[in-house]
């Protein structure tokens, strides 16, 4: 591992404190950063994702993507949790803590617009950060691609009914600018990309390629970075203004993220899963869809709604739990065969 992995965590807890400091030091940069986006999707954050998975689209070999077929499980056990089981314990929670445990601090409606955000992140299964937990496992590229994949294509389907279950309601809105324009911009795009740069070094021989590798390898660390820090810097004041608020939907996510992982990596040991597909499997069910999830919760809800709230609370505890997970899978290879 390379500096910058070895010590990841340091350079994550620096660039959230950093975004925290610099929202709230100079909140009318963030701002208008925030304000240069097309369909709810920012383009800084785009450039930025595009920085942090464009090598990892280079290392997707499509002769071996055609091999995936040949080793199913681990794609049923993604689509298992991410649509059958994710949506129901996220909104599960979400009732349990909302309207149970903490209905003495916080007044229903407030309390049903957390609820409404915790479900859209159940229902966005991530699309883009997940390339680089999976690069941090040793994940398999061209399996995680298939996976990403299929999840995009269910989402286009299955994103409208099973929120409006959840929720309801039966007019939900979701923005079709925002999932087209986010897969388009953070899967097809990158990958088409990736896959041209692929031929092209081939072309002049291997060597080439896995010298182009080893030199934009940290350039996927510092997209994260760039990435962090944007998105603590987006949200500083609220962090700042609503400390209680944020801890008290942090506790419900936190609990979903930690318990969905111990369910899919459990399930993909009892599977006897490779870990380098495991390890990816459980990442994808862990982590969420946030753009997508932020834009339908201001689209129904108001920007100033509780429902964005929990969505924003959603990508705070996102990075800092995920590595957690990362740590922990790489602890854990041993576990597989």
């Amino acid at each position: 591992m390379g500096m910058f992995e070895r010590y990841l965590s340091v350079w994550v807890a620096t660039c959230i404190a950093a975004g925290v400091m610099l929202g709230n030091l100079v909140p009318s940069v963030f701002s208008s950063i925030a304000s240069w986006e097309f369909a709810h999707v920012n383009l800084v954050v785009a450039v930025l994702i595009w920085v942090m998975i464009f090598p990892m689209m280079v290392q997707v070999d499509f002769s071996a993507v055609k091999d995936v077929g040949k080793k199913p499980k681990g794609l049923v056990l993604t689509l298992v949790i991410n649509w059958l089981v994710k949506p129901f314990t996220m909104a599960a929670l979400g009732w349990l803590f909302f309207k149970g445990i903490f209905a003495d601090w916080v007044d229903p409606q407030t309390a049903s617009e957390y609820i409404a955000g915790m479900i859209l992140l159940g229902v966005a299964p991530c699309t883009a950060m997940v390339f680089i937990w999976s690069q941090l496992t040793k994940g398999d590229a061209n399996y995680t691609l298939v996976q990403v994949s299929v999840n995009d294509i269910i989402m286009v389907f299955a994103f409208a009914p099973i929120t409006a279950l959840l929720l309801g309601v039966s007019d939900i809105s979701v923005p079709w600018q925002t999932l087209t324009s986010s897969v388009l911009l953070y899967v097809v795009l990158p990958l088409v990309a990736g896959a041209l740069v692929r031929k092209n070094l081939l072309g002049k021989g291997e060597e080439k390629l896995n010298s182009f590798l080893a030199a934009t390898k940290p350039w996927s660390i510092v997209g994260l970075l760039g990435t962090v820090v944007l998105l603590f810097g987006f949200q500083a004041e609220t962090i700042v203004s609503q400390p209680q608020s944020i801890l008290l939907i942090a506790i419900p996510l936190l609990i979903q993220t930690y318990g969905i992982f111990a369910i899919t990596y459990g399930a993909a040991k009892w599977m006897k899963l490779p870990h380098n597909v495991a390890a990816p499997a459980g990442m994808i069910g862990t982590s969420n869809f946030f753009e997508l999830a932020v834009a339908v919760a201001i689209s129904l809800f108001g920007l100033h709604s509780g429902a964005a709230l929990a969505t924003v609370v959603g990508v705070l505890v996102e990075v800092p739990v995920m590595l957690s997970l990362v740590w922990f899978a790489n602890r854990t290879r041993h576990w597989f065969v």
